[in-house]
């Protein structure tokens, strides 16, 4: 029997190479992502070990810099007794804080979160063990800076040129004293890396004399864990300390936790493809034992028992399988490759290191290609099991009787319905209803999925008369043997209808949330202009009052991030520019006025003044310190307002919290212009700021891109990674087609010789394929609509404005290419059609 199957695979190889195909990709993306982050694991953690190769302690503070009450780090008497303990090599000071780099044009290098500036620490021999240099030597006076050799490139600067360096406050020009090589994480992350003198980096990000980290280098044959025990004594509360290799472990282990996410999403939509493909494997198996009746029935009549009939099936798939498997795993390899390359063309630099392919990489690729593939065909083998001898004597294939199509209906219905069932009430429930969802969305699916045949029937019969009518006889004929075999029919549609269940149900609830962030724009804001640091930091006092003084400026307000506590309960509070922040905000009051604001009294959100039991002309004790030194002052509520979303829910006066704050923290500006959102004046808003790369002025249409582009750049990478679901199943469409014409060429070469001629052949396989593809993506859309609409309900009371929009355009789009899909695939069955030779075909059996 074995030696059937292997002559059975080698005698349909073309009718097999599509299930090939399918299980092909599946492995190389089950292989390819094992591999990609097994490697990008490995080099991540060699680098983290590599980093602290030579440190022997790490020291960490947390103190608040702006606290004048405590020490804001370690200061260098701590650092000089540190390095006095016995067994210390050495101890180095660290200071860091964000710093961005202008290239020649005034734009800033790097994506600003990983925009970072630390300090040069040279040992006696005038040399920092954390950098090597390529060019020139460290900053060594207070105008000097560093650069990493990456930064130095993107903005063409050489040693001794003048580079403008922008951290918190203005920009200030440098002189470029030299270029450096690093593995800082900043860097790799795509950001950049400039290296000030120490006494500088002290004073922009913390305080003369202080130093935020210290790592610790132990003498030959001293005890990393004695030096700890020794240096935690003499280190400030808000201080904490590990060896070298517990913090290496530790980023390790962080590192694994960041892929471990990674990865379960590639391997999910994996999952999908390969999901895809067991309708595929499964469809083309079906039809290979229909084929295949006379043949199996001979087997049976000359004395096979029904196990070795089933066994010679799954031995063929196994073998398929097999093959499939290990090209896939190949294929696997590139797909890590690429993915690897992927990353650094996207900015981020991935450590150097080679291919990890582990065993578990290697089992669970062909574990998943052998495995999917045997499963596949075990309901065909078992079918295959029960045909008889006496099929041997007749031409005709075994049908499904009506007993197994009415068990089949029952079955997918109950499915159905508890799916639907568990979709509502997950919807009903809200927030929590999330994981309810997903279990009902898996049952309608599989649901959905039995009953597909039974649905092919009325569906495809509203479009028989338009094919009909508009293609003849060739439309006629499609529509009739788009219905012959539902359950074929059925399984093609399916892999197509999971597809594009999740691409509509992405795209439903991406046009919504898109539409819900104009909306929250367009109904709160009336700026002209957002200022905000690109690193999401806060901005300066001095931006606020160069921003003033522009020209053209109509109001100005900051969005200044403060909070205070009354009655017990700490409120998160916006300090604004009384009588102009009603002129960048559209503040819409309930009761009492926002000019109230101006003498010293607050306003507070509709929502928040009701479950607090506050109102106009209400006196309330609040506290605008903290837990350690209250500082207590009594308010007088003097608006309620219906809630903004760029604003926190209590509006207080900038000049009522000044006291209280001896820094700001802004994060950021709103401006309204004369003359409204212009180049001109945008370029004076970017004049008065001292041209400053660090700080990006956006208009409302930028505000609207920055979050939409969130959503467009998640939505892009889905239909990408679901792109390779799609292929399946197409591949699948191609699969049935070409088999539906080697079992039809009888029918074929007779509807040849009574006159139809190889055009209108063509065209009935075209339009076969079409009606498939467009009612699998019918089954799809409408299933991914139900779901986005469930799933919405659970986020809608944390989306403000939130309204389903069934974006019309898109699904038109996935219809049309449902039907381009169909044509495209009927290329090669059609064309394969039209040249049967009609008295060589009408001989056929």
């Amino acid at each position: 029997m074995f030696r059937t199957a292997l002559r059975n695979v080698l005698a349909h190889k073309a009718r097999l190479l599509m299930t090939v195909l399918a299980v092909m990709l599946g492995v190389a993306f089950v292989s390819g992502t094992l591999v990609f982050t097994d490697t990008l694991g490995n080099a991540y953690r060699k680098q983290s070990a590599k980093s602290y190769d030579n440190v022997a302690v790490a020291v960490t503070t947390y103190a608040d810099p702006d606290d004048s009450r405590k020490n804001p780090g370690i200061d260098d008497r701590t650092l000089d007794r540190i390095r006095g303990l016995d067994g210390v090599a050495g101890a180095t000071g660290r200071v860091s804080g964000f710093a961005g780099v202008a290239d020649q044009d005034g734009k800033l290098i790097g994506n600003g979160w990983s925009n970072t500036g630390a300090n040069f620490a040279p040992s006696k021999d005038g040399k920092d063990p954390a950098y090597d240099f390529t060019d020139g030597t460290g900053p060594k006076a207070a105008g000097e800076i560093a650069l990493d050799k990456d930064s130095a490139a993107k903005g063409a600067y050489r040693v001794g040129d003048t580079v403008r360096v922008a951290t918190n406050g203005p920009v200030k020009e440098y002189t470029l004293a030299g270029v450096f090589t690093t593995e800082d994480g900043a860097v790799n992350a795509g950001g950049s890396l400039v290296l000030f003198d120490t006494a500088v980096a002290q004073k922009l990000y913390l305080q003369p004399g202080y130093y935020k980290d210290v790592t610790v280098t132990a003498a030959a044959g001293a005890s990393d864990a004695k030096i700890l025990d020794a240096v935690v004594p003499l280190l400030p509360e808000d201080a904490t300390a590990q060896t070298g290799k517990q913090l290496a472990d530790n980023q390790a282990r962080q590192i694994e936790s960041g892929l471990s996410n990674l990865n379960t999403m590639l391997l999910a939509f994996a999952a999908v493809a390969l999901f895809v493909g067991v309708f595929l494997i499964a469809n083309t198996f079906t039809m290979l034992v229909a084929q295949r009746t006379k043949e199996l029935a001979l087997l049976r009549a000359v004395g096979a028992s029904r196990r070795q009939v089933k066994r010679s099936v799954i031995l063929e798939a196994m073998v398929v399988g097999v093959v499939a498997s290990v090209v896939g795993f190949v294929l696997g390899l590139g797909l890590a490759t690429g993915l690897r390359s992927a990353m650094s063309a996207f900015g981020a630099k991935v450590p150097a290191g080679p291919l990890v392919v582990s065993p578990t990489a290697v089992a669970a690729a062909f574990g998943v290609g052998v495995l999917i593939t045997m499963l596949a065909a075990w309901l065909p083998a078992r079918r295959a099991a029960k045909i008889a001898p006496v099929a041997a004597m007749s031409s005709v294939h075994a049908v499904a009787t009506t007993k197994s199509l009415v068990l089949r209906n029952s079955i997918g219905g109950a499915i159905t319905l508890l799916g639907a069932a568990g979709i509502v009430g997950g919807a009903a429930v809200g927030k929590d209803g999330r994981m309810l969802i997903g279990a009902g969305a898996f049952f309608a699916l599989v649901g959905i999925i039995v009953l597909i045949p039974l649905l092919s029937r009325p569906v495809i019969a509203l479009a028989r008369p338009l094919l009909h009518k508009v293609f003849g006889v060739s439309g006629k004929l499609a529509g009739q043997n788009a219905v012959r075999n539902p359950r074929r029919t059925g399984a093609t549609a399916s892999a197509l209808a999971i597809g594009l269940t999740l691409v509509t149900g992405l795209s439903v609830l991406g046009a919504t949330m898109g539409r819900a962030v104009d909306k929250m724009t367009t109904d709160n804001i009336r700026a002209d202009y957002m200022v905000s640091m690109a690193s999401g930091g806060a901005l300066d006092q001095s931006a606020l009052e160069a921003i003033r003084k522009a020209k053209g400026v109509g109001a100005v307000s900051p969005q200044q991030a403060t909070s205070l506590e009354i009655k017990g309960t700490w409120h998160s509070a916006s300090a604004v520019t009384p009588g102009d922040v009603e002129k960048v905000f559209d503040l819409k009051t309930v009761s009492g006025s926002l000019a109230s604001l101006a003498r010293g009294e607050i306003a507070v959100a509709e929502d928040t003044a009701k479950s607090n039991g506050y109102k106009v002309g209400d006196t309330l004790s609040a506290n605008f310190g903290d837990a350690d030194k209250p500082e207590k002052k009594n308010v007088t509520v003097g608006a309620v307002y219906k809630g903004n979303e760029f604003l926190s829910p209590v509006l207080v006066p900038t000049d009522l919290v000044a006291p209280y704050e001896t820094k700001p923290y802004i994060p950021e500006i709103w401006v309204t212009m004369d003359g409204g959102a212009t180049a001109a004046n945008e370029q004076a808003l970017v004049d008065a700021l001292g041209d400053n790369p660090a700080m990006s002025v956006m208009d409302q249409q930028d505000i609207r891109n920055m979050f939409g582009g969130f959503i467009n750049t998640a939505l892009n990478i889905m239909y990408g990674l679901l792109a390779m679901a799609l292929i399946i199943a197409v591949l699948g469409v191609v699969n049935t087609l070409a088999m539906s014409v080697f079992e039809r060429q009888q029918e074929i070469g007779m509807l040849r010789a009574i006159g139809l001629d190889r055009g209108r052949v063509k065209r009935m396989i075209r339009l076969e394929a079409v009606v498939i593809s467009v009612f699998g993506a019918v089954i799809g859309v409408g299933l991914g609509g139900f779901l986005a609409w469930a799933i919405g309900e659970t986020i809608r009371d944390e989306i403000p404005g939130y309204a389903l929009i069934l974006p019309w355009d898109r699904i038109g789009i996935f219809l049309l290419l449902a039907g381009v899909v169909g044509v495209l695939a009927a290329m090669w069955p059609a064309r394969s059609a039209a040249r049967l030779n009609m008295l060589t075909a009408i001989k056929t059996e």
